[in-house]
C-alpha cells in the first residue's frame, strides 16, 4: 500500500514484473489468438504482418506509454489520474472525459467479452469430454462427422440457456479475482497464468512444427508481397495494433496508476508491446500450421478459432489433447483481459464513491452481466431485436454487434485520440520528461510520434469504423 496525493492509502504492484505479467495479460487476450489469426488470413498474410508489426512501433507503443504516464502520475482511476494531470499543467479539468470514455468502453467490452469467453470454456468443456471418450492418442471426435464438428459452435450460441449461463460463469471467475485486489487478485491470475499461457502458446507453437503444415504457415505470415499491400490492408493492420494493445479503453491508465516511482515506464512499455505483438506472431505460427496441414481455409474470419480449429483437430495425432490443451490457453488469455476489463470501471467506483472493492466489483459484475445476457440472448431468443437499426452503421446488427461496434468504431479510437493529444500538447512538457522514462532523441522522436503520427492515424481508424464504405 502506498500513500496518494489525496492522503489515501492504495494498493501498488507488489513488483516490476508483476506489473509486467499483469500489464501484459491485459493486452493479450483474444485479440491476439483469434483476431490476429483471422485479420491476417483475410488480409494477404505477410504484408499485413509487416504493417502490423511497423504500426505497433509508431503507433501502438507511443500511446501506451502515454497512458501509462497518465496513471503512474495520477495515481488514482483513470479519469481522476487525468485531472491530476490536467491540473498540473494548468489545463481545464474536461481532459477527464478521455478516460470517462475508456471507462465506459471498458464496461461494455466486458460485457460482450465475458460471453466469448464462455464460448471458450464451453470448447474446454467438449475437449475435455472427448479426451475421456477418444483417449489421448486419436484424433479429437472419434467416429463424428465433420458436419456434427462444425454443427457444435451454431447449436452454442443458438442455445439461450448456455450462452447465459456461461457468460455469467466466466463473469464469476473474473470477479473473483478482481474483488481480491490488485496484490491478492489480479497479480494472482497474471503471476500463475501468463506463465501457463506462454508455456502452451510455445508447446502447440512446437507441435505445429511436425504436422506438415509449419513451412507453409511461415511463407504465408512471413513473405512479403507488396501488390497485396493495399490501402484496405494497411487501415486493417494499423486497427489490429491499435486493438491488440487494448488501448482506449483506459486499462494502462489504471495499471499505471498501481506503479511505483522506481519503474521506468519507457522501458516496460516496450516490452508489453512486444510481448504483445510476439503473441500474435506465436498465435499466427499456432493456427495456420493446423489449418494448412488438415488442407483448411486460412481466411475463415471468426470462425477460424471455433469452427475450423475444432474440426482441424480431428485428424491429428493427439487431437484431443493438443485441442483442450489449446482451448485452456484461450482460457488463460481471455480471463487476464478481462480482470484487466473488470478492473477500470472497480478503480473507477472506488475512486469516485469510496465503496469498498468487493461492492464495487459486484455492483459492475451485475451490469455487465445484464447487457452480457442480452448479448448472449442477441444470437437466439432476441436475434430479431436490432437495437440501433436506425442508424445505417447498425442497421440489421443484434445487441452483441452493436456494443462491440460501439466500442470498436467509436469509443476507442475517439479516447486514444484524445489521449495522444493530451499527453502531446497539453500535458506540462516537465511533468511528461519525469515520467516517461527517455531523454534525447528518443524522447523528440516518441513525443513526434505522439503529437502527429498516433492522431492522425487514430483518426483514420475512426474514420474507417464509421464511414466504412468509403473503404469499399
Amino acid at each position: 500500500m502506498a500513500l496518494t496525493q489525496s492522503g489515501s492509502t492504495r494498493d501498488h504492484w507488489s513488483s516490476r514484473s508483476a506489473f509486467l505479467l499483469a500489464a501484459i495479460g491485459s493486452a493479450v487476450g483474444l485479440g491476439n489468438l483469434w483476431r490476429f489469426p483471422a485479420e491476417a488470413g483475410s488480409n494477404g498474410g505477410g504484408a499485413f504482418v509487416l504493417f502490423y508489426i511497423l504500426c505497433v512501433v509508431l503507433i501502438g507503443l507511443p500511446v501506451l506509454l502515454a497512458e501509462t504516464l497518465i496513471g503512474r502520475h495520477g495515481q488514482a482511476s483513470a479519469p481522476e489520474s487525468v485531472r491530476r494531470v490536467a491540473s498540473a499543467s494548468r489545463a481545464s479539468s474536461h481532459w477527464s472525459v478521455l478516460a470517462s470514455m475508456g471507462v465506459f468502453a471498458a464496461f461494455l467490452i466486458l460485457s460482450f467479452y465475458c460471453v466469448v469467453g464462455g464460448w471458450v470454456l464451453y470448447y474446454v468443456g467438449v475437449f475435455a469430454v472427448d479426451l475421456v471418450n477418444s483417449g489421448v492418442a486419436g484424433g479429437a471426435f472419434a467416429g463424428q462427422s465433420a458436419d456434427h464438428i462444425e454443427s457444435l459452435f451454431p447449436a452454442l450460441i443458438g442455445s439461450a440457456g448456455w450462452t447465459v449461463g456461461l457468460d455469467a460463469l466466466f463473469l464469476g471467475i473474473t470477479l473473483y479475482f478482481v474483488a481480491r485486489g490488485v496484490s491478492g487478485g489480479i497479480e494472482v491470475v497474471a503471476n500463475w497464468m501468463m506463465p501457463a499461457f506462454f508455456v502452451l502458446l510455445l508447446a502447440i507453437t512446437v507441435y505445429g512444427m511436425f504436422g506438415g503444415g509449419f513451412g507453409q504457415a511461415i511463407d504465408y505470415l512471413f513473405t512479403f508481397e507488396p501488390e497485396k499491400l493495399t490501402g484496405p490492408v494497411m487501415l486493417a493492420a494499423v486497427s489490429q495494433a491499435f486493438f491488440s494493445l487494448s488501448l482506449g479503453v483506459a486499462g494502462m491508465i489504471t495499471y499505471g496508476s498501481y506503479v511505483g516511482r522506481n519503474v521506468n515506464l519507457a522501458g516496460t512499455s516496450a516490452m508489453i508491446a512486444g510481448a504483445d505483438t510476439l503473441v500474435g506472431l506465436l498465435a499466427g505460427l499456432c493456427v495456420f500450421p493446423i489449418v494448412f496441414s488438415a488442407g483448411l481455409p486460412e481466411g475463415a474470419g471468426p470462425g477460424l478459432m471455433f469452427v475450423t480449429l475444432p474440426h482441424a483437430f480431428q485428424d491429428m495425432p493427439f487431437g484431443s489433447v493438443v485441442g483442450l490443451l489449446f482451448f485452456i490457453m484461450v482460457f488463460f488469455a481471455a480471463l487476464t483481459s478481462s480482470v484487466g476489463l473488470l478492473e477500470v470501471p472497480t478503480a473507477w467506483l472506488i475512486d469516485r464513491f469510496r465503496i469498498v472493492r468487493r461492492f464495487s466489483a459486484m455492483i459492475v459484475a451485475f451490469g455487465a452481466m445484464v447487457l452480457g445476457a442480452l448479448a448472449a440472448l442477441s444470437f437466439n431468443a432476441l436475434s430479431g431485436w436490432h437495437p440501433l437499426g436506425f442508424i445505417p452503421l447498425f442497421e440489421g446488427q443484434g445487441f452483441f454487434d452493436v456494443l462491440d461496434g460501439l466500442t470498436a468504431k467509436l469509443f476507442m479510437p475517439l479516447g486514444a485520440i484524445l489521449t495522444a493529444l493530451f499527453v502531446g500538447w497539453v500535458a506540462d512538457r516537465k511533468l511528461v520528461d519525469i515520467e516517461n522514462g527517455i531523454g534525447g532523441a528518443l524522447h523528440l522522436t516518441w513525443l513526434f510520434l505522439v503529437r502527429f503520427v498516433c492522431p492522425l492515424a487514430l483518426v483514420g481508424i475512426l474514420v474507417m469504423g464509421l464511414f466504412p464504405d468509403l473503404f469499399g
